[in-house]
């Protein structure tokens, strides 16, 4: 007998129910209620004056917690959690996948990508990346996807990255986010989106010219992805490093190719001479040898490894982390040859995260998606959820510089006012494309609901007399609406 996969049941759901809006209520219906994605009959409040410690570690490691989760955390232990989360492909995530996997073009190579128009291809991405963040049970996985996709940033409105960056977020960003930072720079050097954003694709060097190498990528890949603008190489290593990765190429129109719409080598547009990078001499005659030796050189390097542990400790611990925590990630970097694994098991692990909560200010995407997870917020993602977005400064995949959006909180604070009206729209039942049941969630409560119990619930903390004065509303919706525009939901 048969065996059916998810599409064809959600297919025959959608034939069934009438179309696409019926599809959504199917989708919404089956989640809930066999899945387990509502709420449940009973919610345990924190009850801390600091932040508690299973709601900080899902507010770090992952974008905040849904009803559910803190108390799943307490039961299991932060440890067994974290473990649990560093296997992604052990977590069941049917439910997220019921949602997000409607969108046919995030699948789709590179070159097969050019038979969908820009618009498309564009609200799939975005849309597949905001629920895959809400839904997704692998919430440390999509963390690293958003870090990963800041630090390798491509934007999409860049010649033809709207038909490329589907394949790169699926081949270069999740395929390694969890897993080998050389092997992730190696996916990266020859991702078709990276070849045409930062011009490798015209990086040539053909015989019997002058031609000089494009530099802009070996640039980027020195400054912004391994070693950092303070790492200690010279402008004579980026241009051997551009002579490395001559010949590295695409090309969307070599349709008659078995590879069609992959990155390829051309030998003829490859500098063969001898190179020396960061004092490490690579021989004459290498060939496309080149780049898997240079990847080694710059990933190998000691200001790489230190370079991603201040990355990594900025964006889980402090804009200004601790030196001796620094150390320490950048030394299982370098123990471990880049497992990314392991950094963030000394990052969660350490002491420095433990104390560090409700301490960083969420990035738009991340205060976005907390808010609608902490509401068990039932959504498709559509352009009324994604134009906010855009108004609080943090549009997915069009940040127009390769260092990717930043870290620090300056560049953040003239948009928070687009966030107060999100959040109060939300909790209000006025925010097009989200529905929430707020009815739900003051149930579970039972006797402690009100706006103590509201804030205990959003915020993982009890909270000062103060903060308990500032967000008392007229009703709940009101209240909700406060506390998620009130600092202490704003930071985690």
């Amino acid at each position: 007998m048969r065996t059916f996969n998810r599409r064809e049941v959600l297919r025959a759901a959608v034939l069934g129910a009438g179309g696409l809006v019926s599809c959504d209520r199917v989708v919404t219906g089956m989640n809930r209620e066999v899945f387990g994605e509502g709420v449940p009959e009973r919610l345990v409040l924190p009850e801390g004056e600091g932040v508690d410690a299973a709601f900080h570690l899902l507010s770090r490691a992952g974008f905040g917690p849904w009803p559910r989760d803190v108390e799943r955390v307490k039961k299991m232990g932060c440890e067994a959690w974290l473990e649990e989360q560093l296997v992604p492909e052990g977590i069941d995530d049917t439910a997220c996948d019921w949602r997000a996997e409607r969108f046919e073009s995030v699948y789709f190579s590179a070159g097969e990508a050019y038979e969908f128009r820009k618009p498309v291809l564009r609200d799939e991405l975005t849309r597949h990346a905001l629920l895959r963040a809400i839904y997704s049970k692998r919430q440390l996985f999509e963390v690293m996807v958003e870090f990963w996709t800041d630090h390798l940033n491509i934007d999409l409105e860049k010649g033809d990255c709207v038909y490329l960056k589907p394949s790169d977020d699926r081949e270069v960003i999740r395929k390694h986010a969890l897993g080998n930072f050389y092997e992730l720079i190696r996916a990266s050097a020859t991702s078709p989106a990276m070849l045409v954003y930062l011009d490798g694709k015209s990086n040539q060097v053909r015989r019997g010219t002058e031609d000089k190498p494009n530099e802009n990528y070996a640039r980027e890949l020195l400054e912004l992805h391994t070693l950092g603008v303070h790492g200690g190489y010279t402008q004579a290593d980026v241009l051997e490093a551009a002579r490395c990765l001559s010949g590295w190429t695409f090309d969307r129109n070599r349709f008659w190719a078995m590879d069609a719409g992959e990155a390829f080598f051309k030998a003829d547009w490859h500098d063969e001479g001898t190179k020396r990078v960061l004092g490490v001499v690579i021989p004459k005659g290498g060939g496309e040898r080149d780049l898997d030796r240079l990847v080694e050189i710059v990933c190998g390097h000691a200001s790489t490894a230190r370079f991603v542990a201040m990355k990594l400790c900025k964006r889980f611990v402090s804009v200004e982390p601790p030196e001796g925590l620094v150390e320490a990630v950048a030394g299982a970097f370098t123990r471990t040859r880049g497992d990314i694994k392991a950094m963030l098991r000394v990052v969660f692990g350490s002491e420095a995260f433990a104390a560090s909560g409700g301490q960083l200010l969420k990035r738009p995407f991340k205060f976005m998606v907390s808010a609608m997870r902490a509401l068990a917020a039932d959504t498709q993602a559509e352009k009324a959820v994604l134009e906010p977005l855009q108004r609080m400064g943090q549009g997915l995949f069009q940040y127009p510089t390769p260092d990717g959006y930043p870290d620090e909180e300056l560049p953040w604070m003239g948009t928070l006012m687009w966030r107060w009206n999100f959040g109060l729209a939300m909790a209000a039942g006025k925010q097009g494309g989200v529905r929430v049941e707020l009815g739900r969630l003051r149930r579970a409560m039972g006797g402690e609901a009100g706006a103590r119990g509201w804030f205990r619930y959003l915020a993982g903390r009890v909270p000062t007399e103060a903060e308990l004065a500032a967000v008392t509303g007229e009703s709940d919706a009101q209240t909700v609406g406060l506390v998620l525009a009130s600092p202490a939901f704003q930071r985690c």
